[in-house]
């Protein structure tokens, strides 16, 4: 595809979401994202689309290439990268193998565009999670101890895949590597898998639990045993 169709594409696609703007919205958006100096989100634009919308735009572009999709991922708008994740996100589904590693590598390559919560939890376990399913998970390790806070949140939301499949070995071992994480979108990663864990296998979490409760952040501690009943709550918080 020649480069000025590839505009045509991408231009309408943006024209597409522009259209679909909520000033409105886009500014709760832009406070419960984070975007202020200093946080996490910091820059972050958002036009105020809700996810649902934007997966209507992504069904829409199926075919962007993945040239196409990395002019739209380094978007400085939050919702041209979202509705790009959303599309690799399908496209991955109907990808055969060789294809599959290619989209990962896409994927990979890009995770300093994959940057915000919403981008990671959309994206990570149903591209990279399912891609290391019945594979070494050598690159989760690695991602879990990268100085980038969402290539260490993709490690972690990536094993969700994992608990899905009843595969708990390498996700404990990746959260206890995140006990030490100090920051809050890491904790809360943490203690939601774990919970996902307890509710496919309550002794799984629970042994968790028991043995590393008292180096537990409060936030992933809190997160962790929400589904439990009173009085183990009280037992863990005491800490």
């Amino acid at each position: 595809m020649c480069f000025d169709t590839i505009l045509t594409v991408l231009n309408q696609l943006q024209k597409d979401l522009y259209k679909l703007k909520n000033p409105d919205k886009a500014k709760i958006l832009s406070r419960f994202f984070k975007t202020g100096k200093g946080q996490y989100g910091e820059g972050d634009i958002f036009l105020g689309i809700t996810v649902p919308v934007q997966r209507k735009v992504a069904g829409k572009y199926i075919n962007l290439t993945l040239k196409e999709t990395q002019r739209l991922i380094e978007s400085k708008i939050h919702e041209h990268r979202l509705v790009a994740i959303l599309i690799l996100v399908e496209k991955y589904k109907k990808a055969g193998p060789g294809k599959k590693k290619e989209i990962v590598d896409f994927y990979l390559k890009n995770t300093k565009n994959i940057n915000n919560w919403d981008l990671v939890d959309l994206s990570a376990e149903k591209i990279l999670g399912e891609f290391l399913l019945d594979k070494n998970k050598n690159l989760l390790y690695r991602l879990s101890k990268s100085e980038n806070l969402w290539e260490r949140r993709i490690a972690i939301l990536a094993t969700f895949q994992f608990i899905k499949n009843k595969n708990f070995t390498d996700a404990l071992k990746i959260y206890k590597l995140a006990l030490k994480d100090k920051h809050d979108l890491i904790q809360k990663a943490v203690g939601w898998m774990l919970r996902e864990i307890g509710k496919r296998n309550p002794e799984a979490e629970t042994e968790f639990l028991n043995k590393h409760y008292k180096n537990m952040a409060r936030t992933t501690l809190r997160y962790a045993i929400e589904r439990l009943d009173e009085k183990k709550k009280k037992y863990y918080m005491r800490k």
